[in-house]
């Protein structure tokens, strides 16, 4: 059923002055939404069946003009709505229009989260939200587009969409998961009515494939690790890896920023830039024999990854970045070259660390084999809650 867009004289409501005000009246499936247009009048200026001003009625056709603007904006919404096949009621309808300019669009709020983001040094969460900022503005092509215009069907176009460019299922997820993680800052924010909320009917969860095997055994642990180069590059490739999974798995912006400072009593203690947990380590000697290969005069860090040069955020989130496609792309040479059954990565380092050790028979409660996969928050708590000497005879299993 179409909508029934009118004005009304509301005379039940008499104002101060004696008028009564105009209200536009939406009705559809018999149910009826009023708000006032701006204006009042007196009722005996008012044709009621006629719905529209007497003859005699003062500024007759300014008012004339008033509304029949306002019907057709409101009537050009529902044509709009009725097009991309788009539910809506009388309540929604109104909401469609009722306030906008007020409210910021999806194009500012993203804007806005992503310099938050940066402003905190959470550089990998802003580098996140700005390709799912331009995936959208690819598909969309603006975001001059309130959050109550993204409903399921909208959603489910931008997933057809992404399909076509030919994403992986877990792309898709992360870019999914992101733009629900917006949209909730905007009900916090009331930009938008938790009623429109369109993650309820529409699953992002579903967007989910296992991911490949990223752990390799001990053995070929081992080769990686005596293997030798006289290129500088892919030798620091090999060490940093080396030196990961000597440090529980430590996450390669991590080994970025640290400094002599991060080394105590022998044992490597620095929080993770990710989860904000503080981790504390045994420095075992063949991680210690990496620093002091790499430790040079003058600077602070352990690693020539970040320089002072690298002053603002942006600078190290960049260096760091480019830095890491290199060591990768060594490290992928060397797997080749190693006949490793996986693409070679820092993060190969991660998980097989977590691997390693379960296979020896340490408890999950100490390392969580599945790091990475469900929440690293919780690994990090489990790593954290236990004493040192607990930590210390788990470790001594990585060789």
């Amino acid at each position: 059923m179409n909508a029934t867009i009118e004005v009304v004289c509301y005379k039940s409501k008499v104002l101060a002055n004696n008028e009564s005000p105009l209200m536009l009246r939406i009705t559809k499936d018999r149910k009826r939404k009023y708000s006032s247009i701006g204006i009042s009048l007196n009722p005996v200026y008012w044709d009621f069946e006629k719905s529209k001003p007497r003859r005699n009625c003062p500024n007759r056709l300014y008012i004339e003009r008033l509304i029949a603007d306002k019907i057709e904006a409101y009537r050009t919404k529902m044509i709009e709505l009725q097009a991309e096949n788009k539910e809506f009621t009388a309540t929604t309808l109104h909401e469609q229009m009722f306030d906008r300019n007020s409210k910021p669009t999806v194009d500012e709020v993203f804007q806005t989260q992503i310099k938050n983001l940066k402003q905190t040094g959470r550089m990998g969460y802003a580098l996140s939200h700005q390709e799912v900022y331009n995936s959208l503005i690819k598909f969309n092509k603006h975001l001059n587009i309130y959050f109550s215009d993204i409903d399921t069907i909208w959603l489910k176009r931008y997933e057809t969409w992404l399909r076509e460019q030919n994403f992986s299922e877990n792309t898709i997820g992360r870019r999914f998961r992101t733009l629900r993680t917006v949209y909730n800052i905007a009900i916090e924010e009331k930009y938008v009515k938790a009623e429109h909320y369109p993650f309820k009917s529409y699953k992002v969860s579903k967007l989910h494939q296992t991911t490949a095997k990223r752990a390799i055994n001990k053995a070929d642990i081992m080769r990686i690790i005596e293997y030798h180069s006289t290129d500088f590059y892919t030798q620091f490739a090999v060490d940093l890896f080396t030196f990961s999974y000597f440090t529980g798995g430590i996450n390669f912006v991590d080994i970025a920023y640290l400094k002599s400072d991060n080394i105590v009593d022998g044992r490597l203690i620095y929080t993770r830039r990710k989860t904000h947990k503080l981790i504390k380590l045994p420095l075992q000697s063949k991680a210690q024999e990496i620093i002091k290969r790499y430790q040079q005069n003058g600077t602070h860090f352990l690693f020539p990854i970040l320089s002072e040069f690298h002053k603002s955020l942006q600078q190290q989130s960049n260096r760091v970045h480019k830095v890491i496609s290199k060591v990768n792309e060594r490290l992928k040479v060397v797997g080749k070259e190693l006949g490793i059954p996986i693409n070679l990565t820092t993060y190969v380092a991660r998980h097989s660390f977590a691997t390693v050790l379960k296979r020896e028979g340490v408890s999950t409660s100490i390392i969580c084999e599945s790091l990475g996969h469900s929440s690293e928050k919780i690994t990090q708590i489990y790593l954290d809650s236990f004493e040192n000497s607990q930590i210390d005879e788990a470790m001594r299993n990585l060789l």
